[in-house]
């Protein structure tokens, strides 16, 4: 069985969190490991396991490289998907991948970024739809609902309580229509999980979306290997269409089959859900950071960057970062997607990146920024370099504080050590390398007409980036 990870979402609805550039599924918001670690940890105990495949974007590539790392998962397949296509194209190219290798294996289609307690159950239910997968269907996990939630789409099996041929998929309801369903005893939450043979798949592609199936065969034969990455073609995987795998295939198949699944599942979609969550004290608040309260309850309060101190509310949601805060009602918290669109109208920064931006060679700290000027705290793993660059607005100042670095400007290359500094003239070509076995931390002030990340002309990068 291959474990297929589905991590292309964005995650908006937990700014400032969750953000473009690193949304959810790469965060660690419960516990030490990230949820696209958790995700897979929960696999464990499962037998006959062979590598997960990850369909990711290519923004995110070196975390999903690195978090695999960090579990010492060796030799998964990670395809890049170079632009949005839903869950049908994705699901598709993995099961093509999957049979590239002559056999034909079970798939365990995931979420990156859900949250499930009962490991027991979970791993019960998996191997109940095992069977049903091995027998030629596909399979889909459907949720056992707790209340009539408008927020989850839903699957109606035809028989109650049991392993059942589904009978239809239905879109998120209002509130009158989910207590229907809900007291119906035959309905449950569409989780977005699934299990099939990667032959099913593809056969049952060809014929209710052959379109999509063509176009991803295209994109894969015309796909490239860089690094541990497989680049699917743009042209093709451009073309082809957006959909999702419900409305491709399984609302039209006659071997699709729900396995019910209760075991303590959250999509963690709302802020109100990663409150209900997490682990709450007595006041059922949630405090993480520093934060001090006084007369507060049912509240999730995080704290990032300073104290946070909140008086007299209840059930809101009080998160800081480095460079926002966002203050909300529990009950209107999911809004905060309205406040996502207008940073991303209005060009800002704050929906793309967080203050520390991770690259494949360490990451950055953006300080402080003013006219003409910006100051930023940079790490650079041992061994690991930034690429040979150059630009055209802006001089630097480096300011090394731990470790050693290898500097080239121009033709000259030089060990900067600790409490040293050296300055890269606007035009000049230079290079960051880490030659020690310690992390390198710099300070670097920028000087400049344009300090914009854009302004990077590369002549040389070990991570193939342009």
């Amino acid at each position: 069985m291959i474990p297929v990870i589905m991590s292309g979402g964005s995650g908006t609805r937990l700014w400032p969190l969750s953000r473009r550039h690193r949304p959810k599924q790469f965060i660690a918001l419960f516990g030490e490991n990230t949820m696209f670690q958790e995700t897979l940890n929960r696999l464990n105990g499962l037998e006959s396991l062979q590598p997960p495949i990850v369909v990711c974007n290519n923004d995110h590539r070196f975390m999903v490289a690195e978090q695999l790392h960090e579990l010492d998962i060796t030799s998964p397949n990670i395809i890049l998907e170079p632009v949005g296509r839903n869950t049908a194209p994705a699901m598709a190219i993995s099961a093509l991948v999957a049979e590239k290798n002559g056999d034909d294996p079970t798939l365990l289609v995931l979420a990156a970024d859900h949250v499930i307690e009962d490991l027991a159950a979970f791993h019960k239910a998996i191997e109940a739809a095992r069977t049903q997968a091995e027998d030629g269907k596909l399979v889909t996990f459907g949720i056992v609902p707790t209340s009539p939630n408008t927020g989850y789409g839903y699957i109606q099996a035809d028989q109650k309580n049991t392993i059942s041929p589904v009978k239809a998929f239905v879109e998120k309801p209002d509130l009158q229509t989910a207590t229907q369903y809900v007291e119906s005893g035959n309905f449950y939450w569409n989780s977005g999980m699934f299990m099939f043979k990667a032959s099913t798949l593809i056969s049952e592609l060809e014929k209710y979306s052959p379109d999509i199936l063509s176009s991803c065969r295209e994109a894969l034969s015309k796909s490239v290997k860089d690094l541990d990455f497989t680049r699917l073609d743009i042209t093709s995987f451009e073309a082809c269409y957006s959909e999702s795998i419900d409305y491709a295939v399984m609302e039209h198949t006659s071997k699709a089959v729900v396995v019910p699944l209760d075991a303590d599942w959250s999509d963690v979609g709302s802020w109100s859900s990663l409150w209900e969550c997490a682990q709450q004290d007595s006041d059922n608040n949630v405090l993480q950071g520093d934060v001090m309260v006084e007369d507060v309850q049912n509240a999730y309060i995080h704290s990032e960057h300073r104290l946070v101190s909140v008086i007299g509310l209840e059930d809101v949601v009080v998160v800081e970062t480095a460079d926002a805060v966002m203050v909300a009602s529990k009950k209107s918290a999911q809004n905060v997607k309205n406040i996502v669109n207008r940073l991303t109208h209005d060009q800002r920064a704050e929906a793309e990146n967080h203050r520390l931006c991770y690259r494949p060679w360490g990451y950055y700290d953006a300080i402080d920024v003013g006219e003409r000027f910006q100051v930023k705290r940079i790490a650079v793993n041992p061994g690991a370099s930034l690429s040979l660059q150059m630009h055209h607005h802006r001089a630097e100042h480096w300011v090394v504080v731990t470790g050693t670095a290898e500097v080239t400007c121009d033709e000259k290359v030089m060990l900067v050590s600790e409490n040293e500094s050296t300055y890269i003239p606007i035009g000049t070509k230079h290079r960051l390398h880490n030659p020690g076995r310690v992390l390198l931390e710099m300070i670097e002030v920028q000087s400049g007409s344009y300090l914009g990340e854009d302004d990077i002309i590369r002549f040389e990068d070990a991570y193939h980036r342009n």
